[in-house]
């Protein structure tokens, strides 16, 4: 199952947010999805594309034209990204990002986390203990 999700799902703070938040939630339910069902034979893919030439701007009413043409991605471009990150087994794919390294880097400093969220609260951290 491949869900378009945004850029905007990791960087709020770029776009309204609304629009941002319902990234968000696209993006951590594949992931939470692909935990659930891995081994069950169904594959789970988050894509993040950037700014993506569709008929969006004309919905909105927002001008394309705005945007600076390097910062654009084609949807056909989209599509065989998605596809070619599918192939690599990928379960979140961002077309726009050059280095594949700064995503692993968020993934590994967010699983880093796991463990710290469920313990009970550090009182000395908030001047209560």
């Amino acid at each position: 199952m491949i869900n378009v999700s945004s850029a905007v799902a990791i960087v709020p703070e770029r776009f309204n947010a609304p629009y941002a938040a319902s990234k968000a939630f696209v993006l951590a339910l594949t992931q939470g999805l692909g935990a659930e069902l891995a081994g069950k034979g169904v594959r789970f893919q988050a894509v993040l594309p950037g700014v993506t030439r569709t008929n969006f701007f004309d919905r909105t009413g927002a001008d394309i034209g705005q945007i600076p043409s390097e910062m654009i991605m084609e949807a056909s471009d989209l599509v065989a990204a998605a596809l070619a990150g599918l192939d690599a087994g990928e379960t979140v794919t961002i077309p726009s990002l050059p280095d594949l390294g700064d995503w692993q880097a968020l993934e590994a400093a967010r699983f880093r986390l796991g463990p710290n969220l469920s313990r009970s609260m550090p009182a000395s951290r908030y001047g209560l203990g």
